[in-house]
């Protein structure tokens, strides 16, 4: 009992500081010490349990920490409470019994191939279909401009990996202190003296290596004072613009011309006008072309009319429909989450306005692959509130204002790969426009915007976010926010961005994530390398033993 009540204990408290060092619902910017031990209780008990039950405390963790987390996601769906559920739960319950097994690989520094595990398995979440960067421990230090200066060129999971070493280092000092059953004050404290010096060098080295990040962080950054200004004015709306039908869709549009009025109103050298994704969810190009709805093609009119009477350009998102024909002879439209730059006299009326699709759609909610292995989820996802669409092609740039950018829709810009393409095709400036209205959540919206922030310094380009209702923000080049429009709030936010050289590519710009794919291999070939060997001495011991 005492044993079960510990185990549950460690549990509960590593769902706990999983989720403190980033920003939930008890604080919205979190509490990024913690991030340092947060994984102590998960190396503890994994350790303590037993090989019957290990798979059934990492369901336990992995279904816990994400529930906790992305309590949000109830406000979307139920059924992406389950599926988060479903998917952690089964990734820890097959990466519990990885982590246990490692110690017997490696009698002396399992911790350490423990530790290297961890850093792959981090990486390893965020790709693939369901690729999800909610959670990497890394992104706790978004308000710490000093330390995450290096990820241009050790990139995110660089960083990852230092911050996640003092957790297996102390839960390795403490197993090793209490391993008997012995409670003398006195003699625990002499063992854990004892044993922390025996992994002193270890120690020394991350010290090191921390103190380099901290020097490095406080020389790198830039000034960008003297170079060449970009104004932009961010609209938000504080609606989500799926709800409801064209008399929503009116009343979102007259609220974006008002208040892009009085942005070009507050400052006449605006260089360009953001709106925020889908913020006009009415096909344009389709209305205008086949007029299938009047309602909507007036309200395509309006829209038109309205930006090419201004002097400056519009980036907006829209449902972009293009059409394809049947086999049949019949057509339909074929969907993307699309970005629209429009140009007044160019390329307004007709509508022939530059674009990028997105391309990395939201697992489930954007996006489902598997229509035909598995229809009643794909029919389950239909029915709530989900928009499918097909993937775009690349990561592809837009011009305005002599500014080449990129344009990553909402949660592309949680991709670190994602903004290093736009930067090697070249972008001088990240233009994210987002729509996390839906999940009602100050955190939400913070969770989103502390991985926007790394894309700035991984590049070094400024990015500038236009959303539905927060976090509006332009952030410089070296991460650092300089302006944020108060959340859950329709207005504007007018400033400007550095326009940035990018022909030096920092080294995250040119090799992406090597860190992460460098634990991963490190990893795997110790794991191997300790099977052969364990193998190889067992059939060594069983020859002794015959003779």
């Amino acid at each position: 009992m005492r044993k079960q009540f510990i185990n549950f204990s460690l549990l509960i408290l590593g769902i706990l500081l999983f989720s403190l060092p980033q920003p939930t619902f008890i604080s919205v910017k979190g509490f990024p010490f913690l991030a340092y031990i947060s994984y102590i209780p998960l190396f503890l008990l994994v350790n303590r349990v037993s090989w019957k039950t290990v798979w059934l405390w990492g369901l336990a963790y992995g279904a816990g920490v994400y529930n906790v987390f992305t309590y949000w996601l109830s406000s979307f769906h139920p059924l992406g409470m389950i599926l988060i559920t479903v998917l952690y739960g089964f990734q820890f319950m097959l990466l519990f019994p990885i982590l246990k097994a490692v110690p017997l690989l490696f009698k002396k520094h399992g911790w350490l191939v423990q530790w290297l595990v961890w850093c792959a398995y981090e990486y390893i979440k965020t790709l693939g279909f369901a690729g999800f960067n909610y959670g990497v421990t890394a992104y706790s230090q978004w308000r710490y401009i000093v330390i995450i200066q290096c990820v241009e060129i050790i990139g995110i999971w660089g960083l990852n990996a230092i911050i996640t070493f003092p957790s297996a280092w102390i839960s390795k000092v403490l197993e090793d202190t209490f391993v008997t059953s012995d409670s003398n004050i006195s003699v625990c404290k002499s063992r854990l003296f004892k044993q922390a010096n025996k992994h002193i060098i270890s120690g020394v080295i991350w010290g090191c290596i921390f103190i380099c990040i901290i020097v490095y962080g406080i020389i790198s950054p830039k000034d960008y004072s003297q170079n060449k200004k970009c104004t932009v004015a961010l609209l938000q709306t504080n609606t989500d613009p799926w709800k409801g039908g064209t008399n929503h869709y009116e009343k979102d549009l007259n609220s974006l011309i008002k208040n892009s009025d009085l942005a070009l109103k507050e400052n006449t050298n605006i260089d360009f006008v953001v709106w925020p994704e889908t913020a006009f969810v009415p096909k344009i190009q389709w209305h205008y072309k086949y007029r299938e709805d009047e309602n909507r093609y007036q309200l395509v009119l309006k829209l038109l009319n309205y930006i090419d009477s201004k002097e400056v350009p519009f980036i907006l998102g829209n449902d972009d429909g293009v059409l394809a024909h049947r086999r049949d002879g019949s057509y339909n439209s074929v969907d993307y989450n699309a970005v629209l730059l429009f140009n007044p006299n160019e390329n307004v009326i007709p509508p022939e306005p530059e674009k990028y699709h997105k391309v990395k759609l939201v697992p489930f909610t954007e996006y489902f692959p598997y229509e035909k292995i598995f229809p009643k989820i794909y029919k389950a996802l239909l029915n709530g509130d989900t928009h499918m669409w097909r993937p775009g092609a690349g990561q592809t740039t837009l011009n305005a204002a002599g500014v080449t950018f990129g344009t990553p829709i909402c949660f592309e810009d949680t991709f670190g790969y994602i903004g290093r393409n736009f930067v090697n095709n070249g972008a001088q400036a990240f233009v994210n426009l987002s729509n996390d209205a839906w999940s009602n959540s100050l955190a939400c919206q913070y969770q989103h915007l502390s991985m926007a922030v790394f894309r700035c310094v991984e590049n070094r380009v400024p990015a500038v976010r236009s959303t539905a209702s927060g976090q509006t923000a332009i952030i410089n080049p070296n991460g650092k926010i300089t302006k944020m429009l108060e959340p859950f709030k329709a207005g504007y936010l007018v400033g400007d961005f550095p326009v940035v050289d990018i022909s030096k590519k920092t080294l995250y710009t040119r090799y992406g994530d090597w860190t992460g794919k460098l634990f991963i291999i490190i990893s795997g070939v110790l794991i191997l390398l300790g099977l052969i060997l364990t193998i190889l001495k067992a059939k060594q011991n069983l020859k002794k033993k015959v003779k």
